[in-house]
């Protein structure tokens, strides 16, 4: 058998990081969701006040990508990344052992700032490995790593939160230190952040402001995007209990359903951006998810309910798919582990209160309808936003100048 050469191995191994990352984060955040109710009742707090947790996890993500993305660009991208899995891992069994809602509310503040260093310090670190020929699929494969992290949260809820409550669910969230031992040993450092690194902090913080409309324009996509996908996701274990009357066990089952949809999505949206073009392929996977409104909020039986909760993140997650290649070439090579990853959880932030807006129209409505209305409408701004920015599908990274599509 002939080796795996070692530039295959390390961009395997990056590959692997940055997905099990991505995963094991999203994970510990959709725990919240799989379990709002149960902590809702032990508090004695309401549906819309756990859904606040939520967005408090979302506004603290900028400043975890501030802090690990300035780390990324200033000493690169392998030690941030693990320090940070350390601290959202341990931030997240503490989370199991809130004795009050107001130490709840901490953590999840804290958890927010390790979840929003994560995403933008490992899809800097992937894409900058992989060719740029493979930077769409790999992207679709690494962004479905939060895909990924629901479906667990969902089919770990269906095993563990029946026979001992919503608190060990968050113990085995720990589990992302152990993610850090495998970066220690099996991912190499980026050679383009080698060759592109800032000697000091001046010259970092000059090329930031030197990119600042590029920044607004990410943030305000990512502003759209986050809306998309966490308009549709949040509170839909919510919706499937209020409006439908499903069990714990049916309403992990179909998120787990959905979540399959969403990896298969990802990857394969991902997949055909680097034939489309980046911009393309998210506005059409937009309008696909315009087109299942319908039997996704409103579905007359449940086999429809089933057929628009997997083709809704199918498409959802599709558009998601292509945004860590789209972004990470968009950024220069010298903010690449800060700009992308900044925007993204800033844009997270403006985002931030969705779940909790749809909770309070549900409370006048109904959660199909309170779903619906905002998804039709974050789900149309998300194509046109993407469709007038700017492309840069397959600039080489290090090389300082765009080569064309490869």
């Amino acid at each position: 058998m002939t080796p795996t050469p070692p530039m295959a191995r390390d961009q395997g191994a990056a590959v692997t990081a940055g997905f099990l990352g991505w995963t094991l984060d999203a994970f510990d955040f959709f725990l919240v969701v799989m379990t709002l109710t149960a902590i809702a009742k032990e508090f004695g707090k309401s549906d819309a006040d756990i859904a606040a947790s939520i967005g408090l996890t979302l506004a603290f993500r900028p400043v975890g990508a501030f802090i690990f993305g300035l780390l990324a660009d200033r000493y690169g991208r392998k030690l941030p990344l693990m320090l940070d899995l350390v601290f959202y891992s341990g931030v997240e069994v503490l989370t199991g052992l809130a004795p009050n809602y107001a130490t709840f509310m901490v953590l999840r503040a804290l958890f927010g700032i390790g979840m929003g260093g994560e995403w933008g310090v490992g899809a800097s670190l992937v894409m900058e490995k992989v060719p740029p020929r493979l930077r769409g699929v790999i992207s679709g494969l690494l962004q479905q790593g939060y895909a990924a992290g629901y479906l667990l949260a969902a089919l770990c809820y269906s095993f563990v939160f029946p026979h001992w409550g919503w608190r060990p669910l968050f113990f085995i969230g720990g589990l992302p230190a152990l993610l850090a031992l495998f970066v220690r040993a099996r991912v190499h450092e980026s050679e383009v952040w080698r060759a592109t690194r800032h000697e000091s902090w001046t010259g970092l913080g000059r090329a930031i402001a030197g990119n600042l409309k590029l920044f607004l324009y990410i943030t305000v996509l990512m502003w759209m995007m986050n809306m998309v996908s966490h308009g549709t996701q949040d509170m839909y274990p919510t919706f499937l209990q209020r409006d439908w009357g499903f069990t714990p066990t049916q309403r992990a089952t179909l998120t787990a359903l959905s979540m399959v949809g969403a990896l298969c999505g990802g990857v394969i949206c991902g997949l055909y951006s680097d034939r489309l073009g980046r911009r393309r392929t998210i506005a059409l996977a937009l309008s696909g998810a315009v087109a299942v409104i319908p039997i996704w909020a409103f579905a007359p039986s449940l086999p429809l309910l089933v057929t628009g909760a997997f083709v809704m993140q199918f498409f959802v997650q599709g558009a998601w798919g292509v945004i860590p290649a789209h972004i990470t070439e968009l950024s220069p090579d010298s903010v690449r582990g800060f700009l992308p990853g900044f925007a993204y959880q800033c844009g997270v932030f403006l985002a931030g209160y969705i779940g909790y807006a749809e909770a309070r129209v549900a409370e006048q409505l109904n959660y199909a309808w309170a779903m619906a209305l905002v998804a039709a409408t974050v789900f149309v701004l998300g194509a046109v936003v993407a469709v007038l920015g700017p492309e840069r599908r397959g600039v080489a990274f290090g090389a300082g100048k765009y080569n064309g599509p490869r």
